[in-house]
């Protein structure tokens, strides 16, 4: 079955990669992989999910879809989230803490070694320190990357912008006055940036708080980044350090637990699709909520893990009784967690 991560590890993301789970039935556990609409891999060769290319070839979001009264679990993939920030001046620090607190791989490029230096002190990934334009050559650019243009004046905004243009991207975002925009867009423009592109820049960047101070400003500008990443829908899938954790040759094999949320009803506190790695010592990588939830869902997998159970599991966690409440979860929600080995 690491056939299975291997592939999802290196699928295009620039296409709609979907992963396929059977939850209930004589299937149970089977997977496959789709790509724009076409089944790529599968668990078991001419098995359950060849009999439905039709249905797979439909899927556009996550859902529990119905396959002839069978329940499958369907999974939009996301990869990492990359948020690329040029400038390393002062709205650029908190944005990188912030980024980094929320979970996106965050790459700074700066031309001053001083400002690149901060940039790294505030915990940046990367810090690219050339010339904006050289810099940007290093990113590719994709559906999960989020750039944000914060220089130190509208020649070095232009030369951003007219490279970022021309890559794949999940949102754009420019700082500075109207007038400063209106003169970095008309001249990208004149130079054959793509005006469908340049008229979805979001300017002045940020959700509309009033923000005055750098760290205000910077609450703004994540803000509008994870609204247009959450309205995307492309946030399930195989966080990076869950694969490596799937993957990491020391501990191969050993058995692991992957716990995967694939319904919700109610106001549970992590969405379908949030998966936490159990491994043996009753280490967890990820997390699905905390709280009464996840100590359930941990003791579980961990007695699969001593009974040597291959089958997976599908477990309800009910977050309206009194239990609940008691241990402080008080959403109100009920989920389906599977739990699989790994």
């Amino acid at each position: 079955m690491t056939d299975f991560y291997h592939i999802v590890e290196e699928m295009n993301p620039n296409r709609l990669n979907m992963a396929l789970t059977v939850l209930e039935g004589e299937a149970l556990g089977q997977k496959a992989l789709a790509s724009d609409g076409s089944l790529v891999w599968e668990s078991v060769q001419g098995g359950f999910f060849s009999e439905h290319r039709e249905e797979i070839a439909a899927l556009t979001d996550n859902c529990l879809k119905e396959f002839e009264g069978t329940r499958v679990f369907c999974e939009l993939l996301g990869s990492e989230k990359k948020l690329v920030i040029c400038g390393g001046g002062h709205v650029s620090i908190p944005v990188i803490q912030m980024g980094r607190m929320t979970g996106f791989h965050v790459t700074v490029l700066e031309d001053r070694p001083k400002f690149a230096d901060n940039a790294r002190r505030a915990g940046a990934n990367e810090v690219i320190c050339e010339s904006f334009e050289e810099g940007l050559k290093r990113i590719e650019g994709d559906l999960e990357t989020y750039f944000v243009i914060v220089t130190r004046g509208h020649r070095y905004d232009q030369a951003c912008l007219e490279s970022i243009a021309k890559k794949q991207h999940a949102y754009i975002g420019m700082i500075g006055s109207k007038k400063r925009v209106a003169v970095v867009k008309e001249s990208v423009l004149e130079h054959g940036a793509n005006p469908d592109v340049i008229a979805k820049v979001y300017t002045p960047i940020g959700l509309r708080i009033g923000a005055e101070t750098p760290e205000e400003i910077a609450v703004a500008i994540m803000a509008e980044i994870i609204e247009v990443k959450n309205k995307c829908r492309r946030s399930g899938g195989y966080p990076k350090e869950i694969l490596k954790g799937i993957l990491n040759e020391e501990t191969e094999k050993e058995p692991k637990i992957l716990a995967t949320i694939v319904a919700k009803k109610g106001a549970a506190p992590r969405g379908t699709g949030t998966k936490m790695l159990v491994l043996p010592d009753g280490t967890c990588i990820g997390t699905i909520g905390g709280g009464c939830v996840e100590a359930e869902i941990l003791r579980q997998a961990l007695v699969m893990i001593r009974e040597g159970e291959r089958r997976p599991r599908l477990c309800n966690v009910d977050l309206t009784g009194r239990f609940a409440e008691e241990d402080g979860m008080v959403c109100g929600g009920i989920i389906d967690v599977l739990l699989e080995i790994v």
